[in-house]
């Protein structure tokens, strides 16, 4: 569900109905598409934000269907803490609740986004955004400072270093995908986030093995969405590619047991 100016590409839109996405929340609204503006200097990690126009997304409100309202898992894009807490309130009885969010919420709707963490099971968030949110520099305290604040599942992104999950019984690491070529990591979260919310939704549940192969699929999605710009490498992925990487994933870190 979402909302774009008419000025959004039409090829785009046609793309994501090829390939099965359910476009029925789409709205198309009068005025121009939410835009970012940012640059990436020598840390790939950290992007630079200059300006952030909320154009269409200022008035949007989700009008979510009966079918919306039924589903059974729930992910919160980047939008404001109270449009969140909104559609929250709107759906009937999800299994898990998925929630994103940005600088530009941290620092500008503080109060109200931490009403929101309060009613959501999962958070995504990067490691500089987990500083700022958290108040403290270290990530591990950072970590239990945010799952204090509501979301029992933390994931913290921290771009080419990988990615790491807090839950109430463990701290799980994945690394990041060995790229020379790192082209746009603009999308790199969101393409993370759905990758994770995408596998929890198809195993039907969210327990703690299931968690940590959706961290994987999450670090997978991330590492060919910054293959090329937008989501030109996107448009040409193919499910065996997707479990081709994931099986390379597991080899990043795995070490057989050796007898003494």
């Amino acid at each position: 569900m979402g909302v774009v100016g008419e000025d959004f590409p039409k090829g785009e839109i046609e793309f994501l109905a090829k390939r099965g996405v359910d476009l029925s929340g789409l709205e198309v609204a009068v005025g121009r598409t939410f835009r970012w503006c940012g640059s990436y200097e020598y840390d790939m990690n950290e992007a630079r934000t200059h300006s952030t126009c909320l154009n269409v997304f200022q008035e949007f409100r989700p009008k979510l269907s009966p079918a919306h309202a039924a589903a059974e898992f729930l992910f919160l894009g980047n939008i404001d803490p109270v449009l969140q807490r909104d559609v929250i309130s709107k759906v009937a009885n999800p299994k898990a609740i998925g929630c994103d969010t940005m600088n530009f919420w941290i620092q500008g709707k503080r109060e109200e986004l931490l009403k929101t963490l309060a009613g959501v099971d999962i958070m995504f968030i990067n490691d500089a955004e987990a500083r700022m949110l958290a108040g403290v520099p270290n990530l591990i305290k950072a970590a239990r400072a945010i799952r204090e604040l509501g979301p029992r599942i933390l994931v913290i992104k921290k771009g080419e270093h990988g990615s790491m999950l807090f839950t109430d019984h463990t701290v799980f690491a994945v690394p990041a995908y060995p790229l020379e070529d790192v082209f746009d990591p603009t999308g790199a979260g969101d393409s993370f986030a759905g990758g994770f919310m995408g596998y929890l939704a198809s195993r039907g549940k969210v327990e703690e093995e299931v968690l940590r192969r959706a961290m994987i699929y999450g670090s997978v999605m991330a590492s060919f969405n910054v293959e090329k710009f937008s989501m030109d490498r996107l448009k040409t992925l193919t499910k065996a590619e997707i479990e081709s990487r994931f099986k390379e994933f597991r080899k990043l870190s795995h070490v057989e047991e050796l007898e003494v």
